[in-house]
């Protein structure tokens, strides 16, 4: 297999990790979605969790503000509740890099395809999933009951995936110009999706 580094966005209840880890096994190659956060949270001090909760609860505009460098240093830990600070973003693109740079592999979110876009062997994956597969998925998951509380999660984690992307690179979450391929795993199923991205991978010349 020719270098190549998958980086796969996704969206909440679309079954992002799992056909990760299948792609994974399949092509024998490595996969990185937790490791990013705990090599990150190394480098700052910051807990993986701490970590973890920027992309999925960021405000839009915590963000603008942090990445334009409207916070002072003071401003940015007055409690232990709001996301990451621009250190820790700069710590997982610097991971990121790391990663990719030790061989083909693949890596599950961070806005990984836009802080190696600049690789040629990088190939970006989004995926994606009806709305009422994602809220199953959220319910069976999170072993909530409640339909209305799933969405809520779903909505919760879309606007922070959302906010964390556009304020990170300016550009749209999802966006079909920054993917070489856009999923619905509604459709193929989690199986299907992994033989699309290896089929694809094939007529790349990857395989």
């Amino acid at each position: 297999m020719k270098r190549t580094i998958i980086a796969i966005s996704r969206q909440h209840g679309a079954g992002g990790t799992e056909i990760a880890q299948l792609l994974s096994a399949r092509l024998s190659i490595p996969c990185y979605e937790r490791t990013v956060i705990e090599l990150a949270a190394e480098k700052t001090g910051f807990s993986p969790s701490y970590i973890e909760g920027l992309e999925e609860s960021s405000s839009r505009s915590f963000l603008f503000n942090l990445v334009s460098g409207s916070y002072t240093p003071a401003s940015l830990y007055p409690r232990y509740d709001v996301p990451v600070s621009l250190p820790a973003l700069t710590a997982q693109a610097s991971v990121i890099r790391e990663l990719a740079q030790k061989g083909s592999c693949i890596i599950v979110g961070r806005c990984a395809e836009y802080i190696l876009r600049e690789d040629p062997d990088v190939v970006p994956v989004f995926l994606r999933a009806d709305k009422a597969d994602r809220i199953s998925f959220v319910m069976k998951d999170e072993g909530l009951e409640d339909r209305k509380a799933a969405e809520s999660r779903l909505a919760k984690t879309d606007r922070g995936r959302m906010n964390y992307y556009r304020s990170y690179t300016g550009e749209e979450w999802g966006a079909m110009e920054n993917h070489d391929l856009s999923i619905n795993t509604s459709r193929t199923g989690i199986s299907g999706a992994v033989d699309v991205i290896v089929s694809y991978l094939h007529a790349l010349g990857r395989l």
